[in-house]
């Protein structure tokens, strides 16, 4: 049960240090996973997918020499799903939670724990796809938290301004009468990361320092915006060189 508690709060907690002794990088192993979304339409079912690629590595701590601390980064971008009416729906890098490392968490807690001294290889060992839960469930002192990724559409994907939020539950509201989500699924992969998105919204690498709403930081009192006053591109797209194209232009 101990180790449970241990995976589970390190994935969640990138800094958090771990117990154990001698931990290297090749023991907290890279991955990569496609995550795909499926949605019940009155045309049919139409999917989305993309590759994700998790880097991961362990380091020694500060504080104590003799723990560790698991470092991760990602390669990926957000999952378009097109449906009827030339509408897309977006499924984004952070969880509808406010969690921004929910790309680099959905592995690891789908992953069966094999309670042993590396809780960071378990990850390697989840078998065909995985279908996310509405809700992670309760672990350690952590409430039951979203397990979906932020779910977005635009009024006009030439407009960043317009992006809207998405209800997971009620799609029909946002995508019309017949429209649902059917699920998420998690699948292990040796396929390349996903790259593109920039095709389809072109002002992406302009908003790596600013939300979408145009202002420089998030602020509450920008609430009245709505989910563009609380995202910027890298909650699109992280790691595949957009925002090293902005810098050199």
């Amino acid at each position: 049960m101990m180790s449970r508690v241990r995976v589970a709060l390190g994935v969640f907690f990138a800094a958090l240090l771990l117990a154990s002794c001698g931990l290297s990088d090749d023991k907290a192993p890279d991955y990569r996973y496609r995550l795909t979304v499926e949605v019940d339409t009155p045309e049919g079912l139409k999917t989305g997918s993309g590759v994700i690629e998790v880097e991961r590595d362990a380091a020694s701590a500060v504080v104590n020499p003799s723990a560790a601390v698991l470092r991760t980064r990602i390669r990926g971008e957000a999952v378009a799903v097109d449906l009827p009416g030339g509408q897309t729906l977006y499924a984004l890098l952070r969880s509808a939670g406010g969690d921004v490392d929910w790309a680099a968490r959905v592995v690891p807690f789908l992953s069966p724990d094999m309670d042993d001294d590396n809780p960071f290889d378990d990850v390697l060992l989840m078998k065909g796809k995985q279908e996310l839960p509405r809700m992670w469930p309760p672990v350690g002192y952590l409430d039951e938290r979203p397990a979906y990724p932020l779910l977005v559409t635009f009024g006009d994907e030439a407009d960043p301004t317009s992006v809207t939020q998405v209800d997971p539950d009620d799609l029909a509201a946002s995508f019309g009468e017949g429209v649902s989500l059917k699920r998420l699924t998690a699948e292990l992969t040796d396929d390349e990361v996903t790259t593109g998105i920039e095709k389809r919204l072109g002002w992406l690498p302009d908003y790596y320092n600013k939300q979408l709403s145009g202002d420089r930081f998030q602020r509450l009192k920008n609430k009245d915006k709505g989910v563009s006053a609380f995202i910027s591109a890298g909650v699109f797209s992280a790691g595949v060189g957009l925002k090293s194209q902005r810098e050199n232009q």
